[in-house]
């Protein structure tokens, strides 16, 4: 996995992502997994006044990266804009616990093995917002983080069965969410304001105990809370919550996504009223069922697995399918840990 450390505006952090990369002979243009399609230009065009309008920041660091790499801005938006609105997606298991002032979230990120090299883990401390660590297959978005209030932000990548319409992509709404808000409650209210493309789940959890999973795409925003019998939240790559469309495929086709789904289930019915980072780490190994046993022959595995302990303000992360890499804890960035 790769590291990186940024700061200053965000022009400024694109330019130097930009360029570090560079120096080294790596070009993102150059290892996209798809082709910059007319669909997928015209549809990144067509966000770019969501994003000034919602997010202005993100085409201020987008053209500071394309200045650093010496490429047109317009094909990294390509890019960026039109992930999880087209596909491919990612493949991922998220869940949260909340309860007697522990707040665990953890996160499994499934994708190609073709492309782990470009993995990446961040610390970015814009100027004007909230400083946060993350991770990402990509580049600007992120899949999941933790910022410097103690939000953590996951996400899971849905097929959309709605229309194509200009707005946020999951990565970005992952990124915008880190940068703007303190809470879950401020991260629900963001969402509920902005245009979204894609289709996705959200899970939320910040350091005073409130977690919840958004399932959220073009046309539809639903929230999942735990209850008192069930103090967690979990997601796959399915919608669960009622008035939601439900996913017609094939498990093969959604990477096994009701059954990872059925073991988070079972694994935090028995464990959350005592899990600990240690139990969430083993959830994610594969401890309590399946979770991150894919065959790597199909080219398909868990690439990177993250726990955010937000009672004790810790983040630990497995650089790889945590069945086989260990946890290690982070200890280069910092957050509040405990009830506020």
């Amino acid at each position: 996995m790769n590291h990186a450390e940024l700061c200053g505006s965000h022009r400024e952090m694109g330019f130097r992502y930009g360029s570090h990369l560079a120096e080294r002979g790596k070009f993102i243009l150059e290892q996209v997994p798809f082709p910059l399609t007319e669909e997928r230009r015209n549809f990144a065009a067509a966000c770019v006044p969501v994003y000034r309008r919602f997010f202005p920041e993100i085409l201020e660091e987008l053209e500071g990266l394309a200045a650093g790499q010496g490429c047109p801005a317009e094909d990294l938006g390509a890019v960026l804009f039109s992930m999880y609105a087209l596909p491919p997606g990612c493949c991922c298991s998220c869940f949260a616990v909340s309860r007697d002032g522990a707040v665990i979230f953890g996160r499994n990120s499934d994708f190609l093995t073709a492309l782990e090299e470009q993995n990446l883990n961040v610390i970015c401390r814009p100027a004007g917002a909230a400083a946060f660590t993350g991770n990402t297959t990509a580049f600007l978005e992120m899949e999941d983080g933790v910022n410097q209030h103690g939000l953590a932000v996951g996400l899971t990548s849905v097929a959309s069965q709605t229309a194509l319409r200009p707005g946020f992509q999951a990565g970005l709404l992952v990124r915008r969410l880190l940068e703007r808000c303190r809470s879950t409650a401020e991260a629900l209210a963001q969402l509920a304001r902005v245009p979204i493309a894609s289709a996705q789940t959200l899970t939320l959890a910040d350091r005073g105990g409130d977690i919840a999973v958004a399932e959220c795409d073009g046309e539809r925003l639903a929230v999942c809370r735990p209850s008192r019998e069930r103090p967690y939240v979990r997601a796959t790559n399915v919608f669960h919550a009622p008035g939601m469309p439900p996913f017609a495929g094939s498990e093969e086709d959604c990477w096994f996504a009701r059954t990872r789904y059925d073991t988070l289930t079972a694994a935090l019915d028995d464990q959350a009223a005592r899990l600990d980072a240690a139990g969430a780490q083993a959830l994610l190994a594969g401890k309590f069922g399946f979770l991150c046993q894919y065959d790597r022959r199909t080219g398909r595995d868990t690439v990177w697995s993250v726990v955010y302990d937000l009672g004790g303000g810790a983040v630990y992360r497995a650089e790889g399918n945590p069945s086989r890499t260990p946890f290690l804890r982070d200890r280069r960035f910092a957050f509040p840990g405990g009830n506020p």
